[in-house]
């Protein structure tokens, strides 16, 4: 079977897997996301021999699988040519327990038997050594444990262990519980204890929803987004990873291939900005501790754009040669040399969520006069970069100028701690501020305004478009219809949209020249759309963005534009912000169902 991306993640936030449309376990790492992975087919070729998690029905004829409302609880149903069929639940437990989010490091399945008399086969082989060897296991009366790398891992369950060891083929004449977790004993029976956490964790996810914000229109697609970003964070820490998987190249053989799996400053502004908009204040929370401890951490000098998800700055690059990539397409990337670049918007990223703190009267914890002092460290090394050379949002690898998206970055760093400064009552400090982003702003405008095209480039002294200059309205510091802004739009839309997707450029890079479309910039070419009076148009290329999702809703990174084949990490979760922000954006208003 060659892999493909149309796979359906769970999670709880500490844990999560991507399963794919026969119920296969193919990817899941442990005992974090940004671990060794114990289920690697994904990145193991066609016919891998361990890695994986299925449950063979004999005489498959076919599949059909969807999630259970409102949940990232998958349920999916495989037939047999005979009809005989059988039904598979798939997720990781998520409900209250003795006060507290009880989220094991565990994957809850339950298989049970439709029609007929199904024969099936279960084969649990999972991997170690980052796919280099299957894992050691041994067994008792009603479990199995597997040695993984970092973790142990035990399985309980009531169906017969030997069946599971010798994967023989057996016919399912009642439910199979299984428990895949810590290695410790399971302290209930497993069958009815498996249900339970089921019916908990599906009623936990359903009043998740239910105090959504939601757009009336395009709401599936904003609750599918929304459920996989929350799957996206470490809740341990307020870690909000970009994906959840390394090495899915950018398009076939490109060497774009890297490991998503750590939480960059950037990717999580923007998802905690998008879930902000539908009022899903439990992740800002969580990921302002997450910022705060950052932020003492690094005593307000350089901040690396990406870290750990247990905040380490050591997640240095490295290939692995033990399995054989997405597709046979080497190389297979662990850590990521982005922590070793300057990429200086991560100071407007790291302020502009903090700032939110001082007003917001939802949150447990709001910001102080302390943590205002504390954030100006950060806006000291944001007006101290802003016309500093750095690899931009983009992480060029050999390529180093002052980024127009970075220097902006910066600039609202300052403006935004000059208007918090105003709120808090601390107008000196504000006044410094404000004059420290007057000159920020002067500063990109002679470097970076070309008068005889009337728009900005991408870089100071320089004339080169990026898709990133959509941003300068979103970020305050142009107003959509600024003729300025309008003439830079007009340019991004000539050079950098292909059909009806957009490239973040289309200048060679270190890898040459880009061949896929990378989605979240289309979303932010919608957004701009829209801004300039073109909703009609915003509309028809959204909904075509919206039929390009897998079938458990989500998108990657990137698109191809001849197939439309979807390439990069996944589910990513730049992708998922934009679909929430521009369904937001262009639905209609509940005031309009009156």
């Amino acid at each position: 079977m060659t892999p493909n991306l149309d796979l359906a993640p769970i999670g709880n936030c500490s844990i999560s897997a991507l399963i794919d449309r026969q119920g296969r376990y193919v990817w899941a790492c442990a005992p974090r996301v940004d671990g060794d992975p114990v289920f690697s087919a994904l990145m193991d070729g066609a016919d891998p021999a361990h890695g994986f998690w299925d449950i063979e029905l004999e005489g498959f004829k076919r599949a059909d699988q969807e999630y259970i409302r409102n949940t990232p609880v998958l349920r999916t149903i495989l037939t047999a040519e005979d009809g005989s069929s059988v039904e598979i639940i798939d997720f990781c437990p998520r409900h209250p327990k003795h006060s507290r989010t009880y989220r094991p490091l565990a994957f809850g399945r339950i298989v049970r038997p439709l029609e007929g008399s199904p024969r099936i086969r279960v084969r649990l082989r999972l991997s170690a050594d980052w796919g280099a060897r299957p894992a050691d296991r041994t067994n008792g009366s009603n479990h199995i444990r597997f040695l993984c790398t970092d973790v142990t891992l035990r399985l309980t369950t009531d169906c017969p262990v030997s069946h599971i060891m010798n994967e023989r083929v057996f016919r399912l004449e009642k439910p199979c519980a299984f428990f895949l977790g810590p290695d410790e004993g399971y302290d209930q029976d497993v069958g009815p204890g498996v249900s339970a956490a089921l019916d908990r964790t599906t009623a936990y996810w359903q009043d998740w929803v239910r105090k959504l914000y939601l757009p009336l229109d395009y709401q599936e697609a904003v609750i599918r987004a929304a459920i996989t970003l929350k799957l996206c964070a470490y809740e341990e820490t307020g870690a909000i990873v970009a994906a959840m998987t390394t090495s899915v190249p950018e398009f076939p053989e490109s060497g774009r291939n890297w490991d998503y799996r750590y939480c960059w400053i950037r990717d999580a502004y923007y998802v905690v900005r998008a879930l902000n908009r539908l009022g899903a204040v439990d992740l800002l929370e969580n990921y302002l501790g997450y910022l705060r401890n950052l932020v003492d951490a690094s005593g307000g000098g350089h901040v690396q754009p990406v870290y750990g998800v247990g905040l380490e700055e050591d997640i240095d690059e490295w290939i692995t040669e033990s399995v054989d990539g997405y597709r046979g397409m080497k190389p297979v990337r662990v850590g990521n040399q982005a922590r070793e670049h300057l990429q200086h918007d991560v100071y407007g990223q790291i302020v502009l969520p903090l700032v939110q703190s001082f007003y917001d009267h939802r949150l447990l914890r709001p910001g102080t006069i302390d943590d205002f002092y504390s954030l100006e460290k950060v806006g000291e090394r944001a007006f101290a970069m802003h016309d500093q050379v750095d690899a931009g949002l983009w992480e060029f690898r050999t390529i180093a100028r002052v980024h127009t998206y970075s220097s902006v970055m910066c600039w609202a760093a300052c403006d935004r701690l000059s208007k918090a400064g105003d709120h808090l009552g601390l107008h000196e400090r504000a006044a410094v501020w404000r004059d420290r982003a007057d000159q920020i702003r002067t500063r990109i405008e002679a470097e970076t305004f070309l008068p005889d095209e009337g728009r900005f480039a991408a870089s100071f002294g320089n004339r080169e478009l990026d898709a990133s200059l959509l941003q300068l309205t979103d970020l305050g510091f142009l107003d959509a219809r600024d003729p300025r802004q309008v003439a830079t739009f007009d340019a991004i839309e000539r050079d950098l949209k292909k059909g009806p997707y957009l490239f973040r450029y289309v200048e060679p890079d270190d890898f040459g020249e880009p061949e896929t479309a990378f989605n979240f910039c289309t979303f932010w070419f919608i957004e701009a759309l829209h801004q300039n009076g073109r909703t009609e148009e915003a509309r028809e290329i959204f909904e075509e963005m919206l039929s390009r999702r897998t079938h458990a809703g989500l998108l990657s990174e990137d698109i191809s534009l001849g197939d439309h084949e979807l390439w990069g990490n996944y589910p990513q979760t730049y992708s998922l912000v934009g679909i929430i922000n521009c369904a937001v954006l262009l639905s209609r208003s509940w005031t309009d169902v009156r």
